[in-house]
């Protein structure tokens, strides 16, 4: 298939609707991070949640179904939020974007169900098109993130809960200041993996009508009847998009260590003046550099 100059001058007369899609790839991608991120939050605390019967009977009820065992205590212990939230993350990572992207469009918001009006936001895009893509990518990005984020929070040291309790924190509060922080730098690399992926996968709701990159591709090759360029021109916008995105987050997460990096080398230190000098055992000498200073 020959490529050539001539062919990505014809494909540069579609600059304006390559231009309208990056910009919509950003707005997709944006409200899908928010709604994703918001509805991950939920579902991570509806999974770690222990809410169940058992925990509101009397202590003797208590011992005799744990002394019982059997049915009876597996149902008392049944916490259903927890259920409901593990069955929808399963679900939607277990299906393909593409059916849930048809699902919300064709059934959710159809005539009979919710009619949204065909009206223009941001100066070129559909409403009634614009909305359901957002949709269907938040609630399936929202599955991943919210493993992403339960995860995170899970490898928090317990003694920390412990320490806020002591100190009078509500559970409301060790979540906000102490665990949710720290988590989000533990999980920040993962978090941003997963923009970068909901950017490439963006893509899909070309296939509903949204005029993203894919439909200004679709147009320049039906305008043009070129193949490869247009795809060639689309590839480089979305690395142009991608690229720069994952160094930010790499530039961000490495700020966020500098504290790790700083009590690792603090603990080595520490280590070292225990091993001592000239083999004499543990010694309460300070190090060279810490003399220096």
């Amino acid at each position: 298939m020959h490529i050539s100059a001539s062919g990505f001058a014809r494909v540069f007369q579609y600059s304006q609707m390559f231009k309208e899609g990056m910009l919509c790839t950003v707005y997709l991608s944006f409200f899908t991070v928010v709604l994703g991120f918001v509805l991950a939050l939920l579902l991570a605390t509806m999974r770690m949640s222990d809410i169940n019967i058992y925990r509101l009977l009397p202590r003797d009820t208590q011992r005799s179904l744990r002394l019982k065992g059997g049915i009876g205590f597996a149902l008392a212990r049944f916490n259903p939020i927890s259920f409901v939230a593990s069955l929808y993350v399963e679900v939607m990572r277990a299906t393909p974007l593409l059916v849930q992207l048809f699902i919300v469009y064709q059934v959710l918001f159809n005539k009979n169900v919710i009619d949204l009006p065909a009206v223009t936001i941001f100066g070129f895009l559909k409403l009634n098109r614009f909305l359901p893509g957002v949709i269907a990518l938040g609630l399936n990005s929202g599955a991943y993130l919210a493993e992403i984020i339960r995860a995170g929070i899970q490898s928090i040291d317990g003694g920390q809960t412990e320490a806020a309790r002591s100190l009078g924190l509500s559970q409301m509060q060790n979540m906000r200041f102490i665990i949710l922080p720290q988590a989000i730098k533990n999980i920040l690399p993962a978090i941003g993996n997963e923009f970068v992926t909901i950017i490439k996968e963006s893509a899909i709701t070309y296939t509903i009508g949204v005029q993203d990159l894919m439909a200004a591709v679709k147009a320049a090759q039906a305008g043009t009847f070129l193949i490869i360029e247009p795809l060639l021109v689309v590839a480089v916008m979305y690395f142009c998009l991608t690229f720069p995105t994952s160094k930010v987050i790499a530039y961000f997460e490495k700020k966020m260590s500098v504290g790790d990096r700083r009590n690792g080398g603090d603990r080595q230190r520490m280590r070292k003046r225990k091993v001592g000098f000239a083999g004499k055992g543990e010694q309460e000498i300070p190090m060279y550099e810490e003399v220096a200073k």
